[in-house]
């Protein structure tokens, strides 16, 4: 019998992390169906979920789409499929046993009137994870984990949505590819409905390090990724108008600054940044929906 909640986890050659994600969210003490997206990966998740089909609905994309992409890819699914929630995590999100439940019990409190819920996300040492810290603002980012409160960007590791939600303001940029995407969707929704941080559930984030991106210290080898990132902000910033772009402007100012004064490789790293700023003035999304 199907859930009222699909957990969208969305997966590319990490099957060791992605079996321990699916466990935990077994685990839960509110039940979830479990719709994995693989990005057409080539580490062997495809035989692993020949074995662990009990409660999991398996889906290949057929190719590598990004994790944004894979949350575009999943969202969707997940809405055609009838389910009424939409619990979305990558596939390093490890959920505590009552994570859900606690999302559930604030959807019922709140009577559906909100656009989403995001937990609180620990590193693997307890303590917040930097990437997934949540903004009460554009300015200023979440400091006080203790209670719930109103915020405007979350990530997509645990973040709880209604699939009508997701009909009414339409599926993430899977242009994206990578970075932005969960920050410009979860603004979108913001910007006309209250959305909230939920202390009591809680999720552990098992990435490689507790830091956000860094141009400044990037592996010359992985630098043009971050072209995605500067790309996306333009767009993610520029539907806040004229305050979106001050705060562009001030956060470019200051990587240039950090790139001059601490960076390795100064030339490629300011090239690679202001051409993809330029790249974001011409890229203009369109936003996909889903008909009910």
């Amino acid at each position: 019998m199907m859930t009222k909640t699909a957990a969208v986890v969305v997966t590319y050659n990490r099957k060791d992390l992605l079996r321990q994600c699916v466990e935990h969210i077994r685990a839960q003490s509110a039940p979830a169906d479990i719709l994995v997206i693989d990005n057409a990966s080539t580490d062997g998740t495809a035989e692993l979920f020949a074995q662990l089909r009990e409660g999991i609905i398996y889906f290949n994309t057929g190719a590598n789409l990004g994790g944004a992409g894979g949350f575009n890819f999943g969202m969707r699914k997940a809405a055609e499929m009838g389910y009424e929630f939409i619990w979305v995590m990558d596939d390093d999100t490890m959920p505590s046993p009552e994570a859900h439940e606690k999302l559930l019990e604030v959807n019922d409190l709140l009577e559906g009137n909100y656009g989403w819920l995001s937990s609180l996300v620990l590193w693997k040492d307890g303590t917040p994870c930097a990437m997934n810290v949540q903004k009460i603002t554009k300015w200023k980012p979440l400091k006080d984990f203790e209670y719930s409160q109103t915020v405007q960007y979350a990530s997509f590791v645990s973040l709880f949505i209604k699939a009508d939600t997701v009909r009414e303001f339409g599926l993430p940029y899977k242009e994206f590819f990578i970075w932005g995407d969960d920050w410009e969707f979860t603004r979108r929704i913001s910007k006309e409905k209250p959305c909230f941080f939920v202390p009591g559930s809680v999720v552990s984030h098992h990435c490689a390090s507790n830091t956000g991106a860094d141009i400044v210290t990037a592996d010359p080898a992985r630098l043009d990724r971050f072209r995605y990132l500067y790309r996306n902000d333009v767009v993610l910033y520029r539907q806040d108008g004229i305050e979106g772009f001050a705060y562009m402007v001030l956060r470019i100012a200051k990587h240039t600054a950090k790139i001059i004064l601490k960076s390795g490789g100064k030339a490629q790293k300011l090239k690679l940044m202001f051409s993809s700023l330029r790249e974001g003035i011409k890229f203009k999304p369109e936003k996909e929906s889903i008909e009910s």
